[in-house]
């Protein structure tokens, strides 16, 4: 590890050309640190979820808790304050704490959280999104995206009376999808075994699956869309193929749900899948998901078994709706892909003016894109990446290279990130021209957790 004495010139003085690398934080992240230690003695990891722990930022160097948000802006529990680019992991389209969602969200529970029976907004909320997506006649509702994703999967296997699953992208936590990934300790061999991955843009390797099980596959669900565009009538060409063998098409648009375009992107890219799961954004950072498509498909959830106390939720509905009116009446989408292009080109350009076209790319629809690192001699791409989210969360950006945007920024807020990324480019440079990126590292370099989307 190192500080700023280890990068001056003989004579004890910083070369002219050397970017400002700040010194290691000692104090910065103290409280966070504290917390860790207290958390981790009842909570594995001191997080409930994966991708907002230390597996996901360099212990020492990053902050990991947050105390409060608003708008786009949020501070950790040591007080330093950040623009918001990982937007709750995609959850939250409007931003922290958003006015009409506030109100509603208060109303809403001065009326009641949890009745003992249908409340009239579920079928509000559902009204509003079977306008909104081409795909959708029918509609229940979940907590989370995994909810929503497993129950696609159930009700596609009782509708095909088949078991085998093709799978493409990140589709949640339970055993059906995380057990064809790297993380698959505790799930049974037997279901395993069932689940298939298959390659974006690859239709060749979705045809390999069908000649490998003749018949038996229940569903092919995929992310329409990732940090990669669909080329060569690639999502045309696998409704072609769920067509004629008798398979459900699943779109998994948890993430790609009221953030890409109106009617999602599945009436983006013009292809109508029989099911979608949408989630993350349609709560504003309220837990709400839901499973949604063709009536005749969906009817057959009265036999199978997709029931939980908190599906009905009237909070979290209160909070869709408005979300709902709100991207309707203000063009959300617009919004996200204006900035989105200009945060996109400002990358990009910075990217080639720093010579670092080799090592960092950046990937993705204007609304959702992610700088993506590649190992080079002077180290790892994991230590690159380390070093980048240093630097960043040093000058206030809150990203692990991902661009979730929200209604709440505005184009002075990409232009700080597009600053930022300037100065931490240039260190990235001169990292890499050392021959040890390592060096330039307060912490240790992050490291695996496992790779879901290409």
């Amino acid at each position: 590890m190192s500080t700023e004495q280890d990068h001056q010139d003989r004579d004890g003085r910083m070369p002219s050309d050397t970017p400002q690398v700040l010194p290691p934080p000692a104090h910065r992240y103290e409280r966070s640190l504290t917390m860790l230690r207290r958390a981790e003695r009842v909570i594995p990891l001191g997080s409930q979820t994966f991708s907002k722990s230390r597996t996901q930022f360099p212990l020492g160097a990053s902050p990991l808790f947050m105390e409060r948000a608003c708008g786009c802006e949020v501070w950790d529990v040591d007080g330093n304050a950040y623009v918001d680019f990982i937007c709750s992991l995609g959850a939250i389209t409007l931003g922290h704490g958003h006015e009409e969602v506030r109100k509603a969200v208060c109303r809403q529970v001065e009326r009641g959280v949890l009745f003992s029976l249908a409340s009239p907004l579920e079928h509000e909320v559902a009204e509003l999104i079977v306008q909104e997506v081409p795909c959708a006649e029918m509609v229940r509702f979940g907590k989370n995206g995994s909810d929503a994703t497993a129950g696609a999967i159930r009700l596609a296997r009782a509708w095909t009376g088949r078991d085998h699953v093709a799978v493409c992208g990140y589709h949640g936590w339970q055993d059906w999808y995380i057990g064809s990934t790297a993380r698959h300790r505790g799930v049974p061999q037997a279901t395993r075994a069932l689940t298939h991955r298959f390659g974006y843009n690859d239709i060749d390797s979705l045809h390999a699956l069908l000649q490998r099980y003749p018949g038996e596959l229940a569903a092919v669900i995929m992310e329409p869309v990732s940090f990669e565009e669909p080329r060569d009538g690639f999502l045309h060409a696998v409704r072609e193929l769920c067509d004629r063998e008798g398979i459900v098409l699943i779109f998994d648009e948890v993430v790609t749900g009221f953030r890409l375009a109106p009617g999602t992107a599945q009436a983006l890219y013009g292809v109508t899948p029989d099911l979608a799961t949408i989630g993350k954004g349609l709560g504003n950072g309220f837990p709400i998901s839901a499973v949604v498509g063709r009536a005749d498909m969906m009817r057959l959830m009265e036999e199978v078994f997709f029931s939980f106390t908190m599906g009905g939720e009237a909070v979290s509905l209160a909070a869709a709706k408005t979300v709902l009116e709100v991207a309707r009446r203000e063009n959300l989408y617009g919004h996200f892909l204006t900035i989105g292009c200009h945060l996109k080109k400002g990358v990009q350009t910075l990217i080639r003016q720093a010579g670092l076209q080799e090592v960092l790319s950046l990937q993705g629809h204007p609304s959702w894109t992610l700088l993506q690192f590649a190992d080079t001699q002077a180290g790892s791409a994991l230590e690159l990446k380390t070093l980048y989210m240093q630097e960043c969360l040093r000058r206030g950006i809150l990203t692990f290279g991902v661009h979730f945007l929200m209604q709440a920024h505005e184009m002075e807020h990409v232009q700080k990130l597009l600053q930022v990324y300037e100065e931490v480019f240039d260190i990235l440079k001169h990292a890499l021209a050392s021959g040890n990126i390592a060096q330039y590292l307060h912490c240790k370099p992050l490291e695996p957790l496992f790779k879901v989307r290409s």
